[in-house]
């Protein structure tokens, strides 16, 4: 099929969507799973790119929130140092060759809502000297990475996830640039890299670091052999690089995080597309050491998705339930644990940063949200953090990517779209 007729298909696709699409309730620990639903073509609608103009993302009442670095290269996933100086990874791959139609189409619906920057490859610093809320101070902290993506620090290092390797910088508390090239600690699985990115988190004593690593197809589509070491967690030595698989069946887990005072790793994770507006719900989940979480047999536990062929019982036996859903195609990337300085009512939980769907007639994500805790688990809805990424005509003004918790009371949101990294914290600090 040619081109021209490809995109020409692509428009019709959109004008053909649903006029509204409500969908079921789908936040929480037992959201209502519809049949689903398949065709030769999923709805595609992309939100376009807009301009902010003189608006703010929206904020609870009793916070601020300000741009503090902007005209980046595709800000993914930032880290707060000991210091308090913010990382930013800048970067962007997935060079999977298309094998139908239908996945050329998506691409090219999925670029109508993209930033046309070109990737950094790097890490940015940015520092506020003075603690004023303002990071008078941006440097290139180090350059010629590979798709850098996760960040965590432990054992006195900078730990990056780029697309083919997990790296290490050694640190010294107040340098803002790299003191040479990293050192590799262990290898990646980056062949085809349909899902590129690699999300990183540090166990509290900094033994092992943990790496989420997505499938190489939505659901099994360049077979099985394409998946060896994917759609996991890895955990990994930190000082050997010596790794194994933590948990497994886990499509695309796309950033993680240790719950405080545990040892309890957490993802959020990119559920599987192309049987219905409201299937599968994106998920926050903890991770269990040995578990496995279901793709790509079956979802949300043991609902079988018979397009994993040959299919395996044992497999969907064994699968478990995610502990909490944030809603369809989401695209939940951000995930980051609360402190006591963010006030009360945001005090206990987590905050996901949902990119937003594409695959949807009315747009879901494009937000940050905080679920509460209680008693270390998921209780209650989400509540809207930061909003307004869509404006009135159903275009973006962003699309939120990677968060961090700053321990002193701010929460910092990477934007991939504006290139812009926000943050927001208390009017009065605590």
């Amino acid at each position: 099929m040619r081109p021209a007729l490809l995109m020409g298909v692509a428009v019709l696709t959109l004008f053909a969507c649903d006029a509204e699409d409500p969908g079921p309730t789908q936040r929480g620990a037992s959201p209502e799973l519809p049949a689903p639903q398949r065709g030769l073509l999923p709805d595609m609608v992309i939100p376009r790119p807009a301009s902010w103009g003189n608006e703010l993302p929206t904020v609870p009442a009793g916070f601020r929130i300000q741009a503090i670095a902007t005209d980046l290269r595709i800000p993914r996933q930032t880290l707060v140092l000991p210091n308090g100086d913010i990382l930013v990874a800048e970067g962007s791959c997935g060079n999977a060759p298309s094998l139908r139609p239908k996945d050329f189409i998506a691409g090219f619906i999925k670029s109508l809502g993209k930033s046309s920057a070109r990737g950094g490859n790097r890490l940015t610093l940015l520092r506020d000297a003075d603690g004023d809320g303002t990071y008078e101070t941006r440097t290139v902290f180090a350059g010629d990475l590979n798709a850098p993506y996760g960040l965590a620090f432990a054992n006195g290092a900078i730990y990056v996830a780029n697309q083919d390797a997990l790296v290490r910088f050694n640190y010294v508390d107040g340098q803002t640039t790299a003191s040479g090239p990293p050192a590799r600690v262990t290898e990646l699985p980056s062949a085809i890299n349909h899902h590129w990115t690699k999300s990183l988190a540090a166990s509290p004593d900094g033994r092992f670091l943990y790496v989420g690593i997505g499938s190489n197809s939505n659901i099994t589509e360049r077979g099985m052999d394409a998946e060896i070491d994917r759609a996991m967690v890895w955990q990994i030595d930190a000082q050997t690089g010596a790794h194994r698989p933590f948990a497994t069946g886990i499509r695309n887990p796309t950033a993680l995080a240790m719950q405080p005072g545990t040892d309890q790793l957490w993802a959020v994770a990119n559920e599987r597309d192309e049987i219905g507006p409201n299937l599968v719900p994106d998920y926050l989940t903890s991770v269990r050491d040995g578990a496995f979480y279901g793709w790509p047999y079956s979802y949300w536990g043991q609902n079988v998705d018979r397009r994993a062929q040959p299919q395996d019982p044992a497999r969907v036996a064994a699968a478990i339930r995610p502990d909490y859903a944030l809603g369809s195609h989401v695209a939940a990337l951000g995930l980051a644990f609360s402190t006591p300085a963010m006030g009360a009512t945001f005090a206990q939980g987590a905050f996901v940063g949902q990119h937003g769907s594409w695959n949807r007639s009315v747009p879901s994500g494009y937000r940050v949200v905080f679920v509460p805790f209680r008693d270390g688990r998921p209780s209650g809805d989400p509540i809207d953090f930061v909003s307004g990424f869509l404006n009135s005509d159903g275009n973006a003004r962003g699309r939120p990517v990677g968060v961090t918790v700053d321990p002193r009371g701010a929460v910092i949101v990477a934007d991939d779209l504006t290139n812009t990294i926000w943050r927001i914290s208390p009017d009065q600090p605590r």
